[in-house]
């Protein structure tokens, strides 16, 4: 039985994740903590983790996720859940567009998907700003302010826009600094 839960709950997170795995990020918050699979602090160390390993953040979740109620079953049915509603409308909207992509309506409707996507990445932005300077309460502000995390983030962004330097590398020297500093 938990097998067909894992899957129905990644599966509507697949299915309502438009943009990808950063916006996938609130849905998946509200379905883990609604199941009661992950709390709110495991669910930042997790986005955290998530984020810095190879491959699709929101897929690393819900691998990690399904691992940690099921084992490794768990971690391939979660895993197939998230997966399963990308493939079958990516085969339905191949086969669409090919014949009427040139549609105005069409275009207009992929314009409008494409600003909800950039809306829901700028939101789970922010939660992980409001969460990385401090901690946040029920309104995602920052509750109080960590003026070490507010100094190393400024301190990597001006590097990383001065540089453009690799993204690994700031990763792994935001984790090397992490670890010195706190």
């Amino acid at each position: 039985m938990i097998y067909l839960q894992l899957f129905v709950v990644f599966f509507r997170v697949g299915l309502f994740s438009i943009g990808g795995g950063l916006a996938a990020m609130p849905l998946l918050q509200v379905e883990l903590s609604r199941v009661g699979w992950v709390g709110h602090q495991e669910f930042i160390d997790m986005l955290a983790v998530s984020q810095a390993t190879p491959g699709s953040i929101g897929i690393n979740m819900a691998t990690y996720a399904g691992y940690k109620t099921a084992s490794v079953g768990g971690a391939v049915v979660a895993t197939a859940g998230m997966v399963a509603p990308s493939l079958i409308i990516i085969l339905l909207i191949a086969r669409f567009l090919k014949h009427y992509q040139h549609m105005s309506g069409v275009r207009h409707a992929l314009g409008v998907l494409r600003a909800v996507s950039a809306g829901m990445i700028a939101a789970v932005t922010w939660f992980i700003l409001a969460e990385a300077l401090g901690g946040s309460g029920s309104t995602g502000l920052p509750l109080p302010v960590d003026v070490k995390a507010i100094g190393m983030f400024m301190v990597f962004l001006a590097a990383y826009w001065k540089t453009n330097g690799n993204p690994v590398l700031f990763i792994l020297a935001g984790g090397l600094a992490g670890m010195a500093v706190f």
